[in-house]
């Protein structure tokens, strides 16, 4: 059964935590709050063999620890209103973020020896000198040192990553600057100097971090979707050998073999069925609500539900040939395209670095020529790296990004790339998905039903994996199922069973003697009941579209019928009946005409769209696979916010760039005052200080756009 929306679901997800050990992992895009959670993990604790259950909101991600068997679980899960889809614990690995982490010990370190430094420094900033003063400046550096060899690690690293390639990034001149600020400064320590700059070098340090943290934050929501279906993959199949059936490990199974899948399983590798008929459930393939009928003969593929009795299928394409690894494979490359995206700070640091280094030589070389003295000239040099070192260009995007997150986070949206929001701020054209984008699962009008049809029609629904009975069985929640014998699903067809004897059924009207199509309820000799099964929008979607004030289009798997349909309604024109691959090529075409997609989508079939479009959005109820392969998850259950969003992005962008002119502006006016040598490396420290803070201000301008 599919789950009735939940009245005390939040927009805002929580932090629940994953169980630790070994476990099963299952993905349940139907949870929404913590009266959801509260409710499957009271379902699941009488399971026999649980031990532990935790539900992760924010992954919409259950996990049970124990012996229970999966099947029990998925049982349990259906019964109390939840679907849910197994996943493999391997291939998902852990969720550790352990480079966050990293960067936030090294950003507590630097910030807690700068201020120890800075101390220590007011000493000799009072006057104090001679033995007292080089043992101050001794005392920072035993602090210093240490600290920022730690600290500045991940810059070290970055630049002797480029600069082995002959190149040049932000992290070069960055490096060089801390790096001789703080030699420069044990030099001076070593031969009693009057000047040391150990605070400088743990400022800047500092500051860095601060920005190298905010840009990590805006990328560790972003996982591979290629791994999520990976993880959706079937792990064990039952092979008929001998007359017998044997489970084995998908790995080892041939072409050739055949193979039984149980009701409710998804099919391990494509085959041709050898059954005379089955109802598949093809939505992660087409987007099609509808169960589709197979009969013998027809090709079935990995990923693919049976809905009615088990069925035989004999396998034709196993491992990296079936048609999910194939989708990965896609949804990998487009997830390449997109990562091949310059950001706005990456094409800054392009121009910036090269200038910045030139700038620093010509400073060195000037004053070497002028006065002769090469420690005060390497001290010019210094604190002109240091004054022109990019903190605030560092800052300039990810500060704004953070702010606009936090922004769209209160208003129900999850950004998770790092570069989503300047992407969406370019965007041009729309791309939506139909069934479960912009329109709600099946709803039965059940107010017509007498209160005997409505228990013997909620118990048959119990009964049945097919959609439909799943959205009547949610539609009739509450009420009191009816006893029944004798149940049997007919494939394609409906549920039958007896209640007190009478012969009762669920399921086609040509089926149950009918002269409608759609979905009708018998009982015993009484006339069919006619069950309404209509789909309808969501909620703000009208709104949305047309206060969207881009040209936009519908691209679905589902029905030319209900397609068109709700492409009437919006206004919109749509291509229906499209796989997968005809998604990603009507997406090529519109990139190939200079247009920049912004793509809409929720199924496993929208997947690989999602990871190809210039930008993309998933709603919260959506797979996780399709979740993970979009830049931005819709928290909310109404899409009346959409436009929002692109207006938060293109305030991002101006914001962006006026944080760059910030920084600009900052260097004219500082630059010349180091060339000049009238900034020693602290002074220099502290105007950069400054023009990181003035960033960081302007960035919370955003909070104010509405």
């Amino acid at each position: 059964m599919t789950a009735a929306a939940c009245p005390a679901c939040a927009a805002a997800p929580l932090a629940e935590g994953v169980a630790t050990g070994p476990a099963l992992q299952f993905s349940i895009p139907s949870v929404h709050c913590a009266a959801c959670i509260g409710k499957i993990e009271r379902g699941l604790a009488d399971v026999r063999g649980v031990a532990d259950v935790r539900v992760n909101l924010s992954l919409k991600r259950l996990s049970v620890t124990g012996t229970p068997a999966p099947d029990r679980v998925l049982s349990a899960l259906n019964d109390l209103g939840y679907e849910a889809f197994p996943l493999d614990s391997e291939a998902l690995g852990r969720a550790q973020d352990k480079q966050g982490r990293a960067l936030l010990t090294r950003m507590a370190v630097a910030g807690f020896a700068m201020m120890n430094v800075m101390l220590l420094s007011v000493a000799v900033w009072s006057g104090a000198t001679d033995a007292t003063r080089d043992l101050f400046h001794l005392i920072s550096a035993a602090i210093a040192l240490p600290v920022v060899a730690y600290s500045a690690q991940p810059f070290f690293e970055n630049a002797w990553s480029a600069l082995r390639v002959r190149r040049l990034n932000m992290d070069v001149p960055i490096s060089l600057a801390i790096i001789l600020a703080a030699g420069m400064s044990l030099f001076e320590t070593l031969n009693s100097g009057p000047h040391a700059y150990f605070d400088a070098a743990l400022s800047l340090t500092f500051f860095l971090l601060i920005g190298r943290y905010m840009d990590h934050q805006t990328r560790s929501a972003a996982r591979s979707a290629a791994k999520e279906l990976t993880a959706l993959e079937t792990h064990s199949a039952n092979l008929e050998e001998g007359g017998s059936l044997r489970s084995v490990p998908v790995s080892q199974v041939a072409v050739g073999d055949v193979l039984q899948v149980p009701t409710g399983a998804r099919v391990p590798v494509d085959g041709i069925l050898l059954s005379a008929s089955a109802l598949m459930d093809r939505a992660f393939l087409t987007g099609e609500s509808a169960a589709v009928d197979a009969t013998e003969g027809e090709a079935l593929q990995a990923g693919e539900i049976n809905l009615a009795a088990p069925l035989r299928l004999r396998a034709t394409a196993v491992g990296e040939d079936t048609t999910l690894r194939r989708m990965a494979a896609l949804v990998e490359t487009a997830e390449n395209g997109r990562n091949a995206y310059t950001a706005l700070a990456d094409r800054a640091a392009q121009v910036y670095a090269p200038a910045v280094h030139l700038l620093a030589l010509f400073a060195f070389l000037g004053w070497v020529a002028w006065d002769g003295d090469v420690r005060n000239a390497l001290n010019v040099a210094i604190a002109v790296l240091i004054i022109t070192c990019p903190c605030a260009l560092g800052l300039a995007v990810p500060a704004v990004s953070t702010a606009a997150i936090s922004r769209l986070f209160s208003a129900g949206f999850l950004v998770k790339h790092a570069t989503a929001l300047e992407r969406l701020a370019e965007a041009d054209h729309v791309v939506f998905d139909k069934t479960g984008t912009l329109t709600r699962p099946a709803v039965l009008d059940t107010s017509g039903l007498s209160a005997d049809e409505r228990a013997v029609g909620f118990a048959l629904a119990q009964a049945s994996s097919h959609p439909l009975s799943r959205a009547l069985a949610a539609a009739l929640a509450g009420e009191r199922p009816a006893t029944l014998t004798d149940i049997t699903e007919q494939s394609g067809h409906g549920v039958e069973a007896h209640c007190d004897g009478v012969p009762v059924r669920l399921g086609r009207g040509s089926w149950i003697g009918a002269d409608f199509a759609g979905l009708g309820l018998k009982l015993g000799d009484s006339a069919p009941r006619a069950i309404e099964a209509t789909e309808t929008l969501r909620e703000g979607v009208k709104e949305a579209v047309a206060d969207l004030d881009l040209p936009a289009e519908i691209v679905t798997g589902d029905a030319p019928g209900p397609a068109k349909r709700i492409a009437e309604a919006l206004n919109l024109p749509v291509l229906s009946e499209a796989r997968p691959e005809t998604k990603l090529a009507r997406l090529d075409e519109l990139k190939a005409a200079g247009r920049h997609v912004l793509m809409v989508g929720d199924g496993l079939n929208d997947t690989a769209a999602l990871a190809s479009a210039h930008a993309s959005i998933a709603p919260a109820a959506a797979l996780e696979a399709s979740r993970s392969a979009s830049d931005i998850v819709l928290l909310k259950d109404t899409f009346a916010d959409l436009p929002m969003v692109l207006r938060v992005a293109r305030a991002t962008q101006h914001l962006s760039k006026q944080n760059f002119a910030i920084a600009t502006l900052y260097n004219v006016i500082a630059v010349p005052i180091a060339l000049a040598g009238f900034a020693t490396p602290l002074a220099a420290a502290l105007a950069m200080s400054l023009s990181s803070i003035t960033v960081l201000a302007n960035s919370q301008r955003m909070r104010s756009v509405r």
